[in-house]
Protein backbone atom coordinates (compact mmCIF):
# COMPACT_ATOMS: atom_id res chain seq x y z
CA UNK A 1 0.00 0.00 0.00
CA UNK A 2 1.09 3.16 -1.22
CA UNK A 3 1.68 6.58 1.21
CA UNK A 4 -1.08 7.90 -0.81
CA UNK A 5 -3.85 4.95 0.20
CA UNK A 6 -2.59 5.04 3.85
CA UNK A 7 -3.37 8.22 4.20
CA UNK A 8 -7.35 8.35 2.53
CA UNK A 9 -8.05 5.94 4.96
CA UNK A 10 -7.32 7.95 7.75
CA UNK A 11 -10.10 10.50 9.14
CA UNK A 12 -9.59 13.87 7.81
CA UNK A 13 -10.37 16.73 10.47
CA UNK A 14 -13.43 18.15 8.62
CA UNK A 15 -14.55 14.03 8.77
CA UNK A 16 -13.74 14.31 12.44
CA UNK A 17 -15.86 17.14 13.41
CA UNK A 18 -18.80 15.35 11.19
CA UNK A 19 -18.05 11.81 13.04
CA UNK A 20 -18.50 13.74 16.93
CA UNK A 21 -21.22 15.93 15.40
CA UNK A 22 -23.27 12.74 14.74
CA UNK A 23 -22.02 10.91 18.13
CA UNK A 24 -23.65 14.37 19.90
CA UNK A 25 -26.85 13.93 17.82
CA UNK A 26 -27.23 10.28 18.73
CA UNK A 27 -25.94 10.07 21.87
CA UNK A 28 -28.78 13.26 23.01
CA UNK A 29 -31.92 11.05 21.09
CA UNK A 30 -30.60 8.02 23.04
CA UNK A 31 -30.41 10.07 26.40
CA UNK A 32 -34.23 11.75 25.44
CA UNK A 33 -35.20 8.85 25.13
CA UNK A 34 -33.60 6.72 27.79
CA UNK A 35 -34.67 9.48 30.65
CA UNK A 36 -38.22 9.67 29.46
CA UNK A 37 -37.35 13.29 28.45
CA UNK A 38 -40.53 12.71 25.94
CA UNK A 39 -43.38 10.11 24.91
CA UNK A 40 -41.58 7.04 23.87
CA UNK A 41 -44.21 7.08 20.32
CA UNK A 42 -42.35 10.42 19.44
CA UNK A 43 -39.16 8.70 18.47
CA UNK A 44 -38.52 5.97 15.95
CA UNK A 45 -35.94 3.44 15.18
CA UNK A 46 -32.70 4.49 13.04
CA UNK A 47 -29.46 2.38 12.24
CA UNK A 48 -26.20 4.71 13.01
CA UNK A 49 -22.79 2.94 13.23
CA UNK A 50 -23.90 -0.66 13.06
CA UNK A 51 -26.77 0.13 15.97
CA UNK A 52 -30.42 0.88 16.15
CA UNK A 53 -30.53 3.99 17.36
CA UNK A 54 -34.25 5.83 18.81
CA UNK A 55 -33.92 9.17 16.96
CA UNK A 56 -37.18 11.55 18.24
CA UNK A 57 -39.38 12.34 15.04
CA UNK A 58 -40.67 15.93 16.59
CA UNK A 59 -39.88 18.16 13.81
CA UNK A 60 -39.04 21.43 16.73
CA UNK A 61 -36.38 19.19 18.41
CA UNK A 62 -35.12 17.87 14.93
CA UNK A 63 -34.37 21.58 14.16
CA UNK A 64 -33.21 22.53 17.13
CA UNK A 65 -30.61 19.93 17.50
CA UNK A 66 -29.27 20.40 13.60
CA UNK A 67 -29.16 24.41 14.20
CA UNK A 68 -27.01 24.00 17.43
CA UNK A 69 -24.99 20.72 16.35
CA UNK A 70 -24.33 21.96 13.13
CA UNK A 71 -22.46 24.93 14.67
CA UNK A 72 -20.76 23.19 17.58
CA UNK A 73 -19.65 20.67 14.11
CA UNK A 74 -18.20 24.68 12.19
CA UNK A 75 -16.42 25.24 16.13
CA UNK A 76 -14.63 21.77 16.26
CA UNK A 77 -13.13 22.24 12.89
CA UNK A 78 -11.56 25.32 14.30
CA UNK A 79 -10.90 23.87 17.70
CA UNK A 80 -13.00 26.47 19.76
CA UNK A 81 -15.49 23.45 21.82
CA UNK A 82 -14.29 23.32 24.79
CA UNK A 83 -17.66 21.23 26.30
CA UNK A 84 -21.06 20.76 25.26
CA UNK A 85 -23.24 19.88 28.00
CA UNK A 86 -27.05 18.27 27.89
CA UNK A 87 -28.73 19.67 31.25
CA UNK A 88 -32.43 18.25 32.16
CA UNK A 89 -34.33 20.22 34.46
CA UNK A 90 -37.77 19.93 36.61
CA UNK A 91 -40.29 22.24 34.29
CA UNK A 92 -42.03 23.15 37.14
CA UNK A 93 -38.89 23.88 40.06
CA UNK A 94 -36.39 24.73 37.26
CA UNK A 95 -34.19 22.36 39.47
CA UNK A 96 -30.88 20.86 37.29
CA UNK A 97 -31.81 17.00 38.13
CA UNK A 98 -28.91 16.06 35.61
CA UNK A 99 -26.51 16.68 33.39
CA UNK A 100 -24.16 14.74 30.45
CA UNK A 101 -21.13 16.93 30.15
CA UNK A 102 -19.22 15.86 26.61
CA UNK A 103 -15.33 16.99 27.12
CA UNK A 104 -13.43 17.71 23.86
CA UNK A 105 -9.73 17.58 23.99
CA UNK A 106 -7.63 18.25 20.78
CA UNK A 107 -4.90 15.70 19.76
CA UNK A 108 -1.71 15.66 17.85
CA UNK A 109 -1.03 18.76 18.49
CA UNK A 110 2.31 19.91 18.03
CA UNK A 111 3.09 23.29 19.33
CA UNK A 112 4.95 23.50 22.51
CA UNK A 113 1.76 26.05 23.69
CA UNK A 114 -1.04 24.34 25.13
CA UNK A 115 -2.58 27.92 24.29
CA UNK A 116 -1.75 27.97 20.72
CA UNK A 117 -5.06 26.53 19.03
CA UNK A 118 -3.70 27.35 15.51
CA UNK A 119 -4.71 25.40 13.08
CA UNK A 120 -0.52 25.52 12.07
CA UNK A 121 0.08 23.74 15.57
CA UNK A 122 -2.63 20.86 14.44
CA UNK A 123 -2.81 18.02 12.15
CA UNK A 124 -5.25 18.09 9.63
CA UNK A 125 -5.68 14.30 9.15
CA UNK A 126 -5.83 11.73 11.61
CA UNK A 127 -4.05 8.83 12.12
CA UNK A 128 -7.42 6.32 12.47
CA UNK A 129 -9.49 4.93 10.00
CA UNK A 130 -13.44 5.56 10.23
CA UNK A 131 -14.46 2.24 10.90
CA UNK A 132 -12.11 2.03 14.60
CA UNK A 133 -13.45 5.15 15.44
CA UNK A 134 -17.90 4.47 14.81
CA UNK A 135 -16.73 1.32 16.76
CA UNK A 136 -15.64 3.13 19.30
CA UNK A 137 -18.59 5.40 19.44
CA UNK A 138 -20.78 2.56 19.43
CA UNK A 139 -19.25 0.88 22.49
CA UNK A 140 -20.49 4.54 24.08
CA UNK A 141 -23.44 4.53 22.72
CA UNK A 142 -24.51 1.19 24.25
CA UNK A 143 -23.21 2.66 27.42
CA UNK A 144 -25.83 5.53 27.24
CA UNK A 145 -28.18 2.87 26.80
CA UNK A 146 -27.40 0.91 29.65
CA UNK A 147 -27.33 4.02 32.50
CA UNK A 148 -31.32 3.72 32.64
CA UNK A 149 -29.78 0.82 34.77
CA UNK A 150 -28.48 2.91 37.69
CA UNK A 151 -29.78 6.70 37.27
CA UNK A 152 -32.73 7.45 39.48
CA UNK A 153 -36.12 7.64 37.89
CA UNK A 154 -37.45 11.11 36.49
CA UNK A 155 -40.71 11.21 37.89
CA UNK A 156 -41.29 14.72 37.02
CA UNK A 157 -41.94 16.80 33.88
CA UNK A 158 -38.55 17.30 32.55
CA UNK A 159 -37.27 19.81 29.72
CA UNK A 160 -33.58 20.03 28.17
CA UNK A 161 -31.27 22.44 27.27
CA UNK A 162 -27.35 22.39 25.11
CA UNK A 163 -24.69 24.63 26.90
CA UNK A 164 -22.06 24.78 24.69
CA UNK A 165 -18.62 26.23 26.64
CA UNK A 166 -15.96 27.70 23.95
CA UNK A 167 -12.69 29.74 23.55
CA UNK A 168 -13.37 33.25 24.85
CA UNK A 169 -12.81 35.02 20.84
CA UNK A 170 -15.65 32.83 20.06
CA UNK A 171 -18.34 34.45 17.71
CA UNK A 172 -21.78 33.79 19.26
CA UNK A 173 -24.38 33.68 16.74
CA UNK A 174 -27.22 36.26 17.54
CA UNK A 175 -29.71 34.03 18.45
CA UNK A 176 -27.63 32.10 20.84
CA UNK A 177 -28.10 33.42 24.94
CA UNK A 178 -24.94 33.52 26.95
CA UNK A 179 -25.85 31.64 30.40
CA UNK A 180 -23.60 30.28 33.23
CA UNK A 181 -22.28 27.17 34.23
CA UNK A 182 -24.84 25.05 35.94
CA UNK A 183 -24.23 22.82 39.01
CA UNK A 184 -25.81 19.77 40.85
CA UNK A 185 -26.25 19.86 44.42
CA UNK A 186 -25.64 16.67 46.58
CA UNK A 187 -24.75 15.11 42.69
CA UNK A 188 -22.66 11.60 41.61
CA UNK A 189 -20.93 11.82 38.88
CA UNK A 190 -20.25 8.10 36.48
CA UNK A 191 -17.66 8.86 33.26
CA UNK A 192 -18.42 6.74 30.50
CA UNK A 193 -16.41 5.28 27.77
CA UNK A 194 -14.42 8.03 25.82
CA UNK A 195 -13.53 7.79 22.05
CA UNK A 196 -11.18 8.94 19.84
CA UNK A 197 -10.42 10.16 16.75
CA UNK A 198 -6.81 11.05 16.80
CA UNK A 199 -8.03 14.71 16.25
CA UNK A 200 -10.77 15.01 18.97
CA UNK A 201 -11.03 12.88 22.02
CA UNK A 202 -14.69 12.98 23.75
CA UNK A 203 -15.38 11.94 27.44
CA UNK A 204 -18.80 11.54 28.39
CA UNK A 205 -19.83 11.85 32.07
CA UNK A 206 -23.12 12.08 33.94
CA UNK A 207 -23.99 13.99 36.69
CA UNK A 208 -26.96 13.60 38.68
CA UNK A 209 -28.64 14.41 41.69
CA UNK A 210 -28.30 11.58 44.60
CA UNK A 211 -31.64 11.08 46.31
Amino acid sequence: MTETQQKTKCITLKGSAELVKEYLLYGVNSILYQRGIYPPETFEHAEHFGLFVLMSTDEKIKGFLNTVLGQIQEWLVQRKVQKITLVITNVNTKEVLEKWDFKVDYEGQTSNSTNDNTNNSFPEVGTKDVKTIQKEIREVIRQITGTVSFLPLLDCLCSFDILTYTVPDCGIPKEWDETQPVFIANSQEVQLRSFSTSLHKMDTIVSYKNV
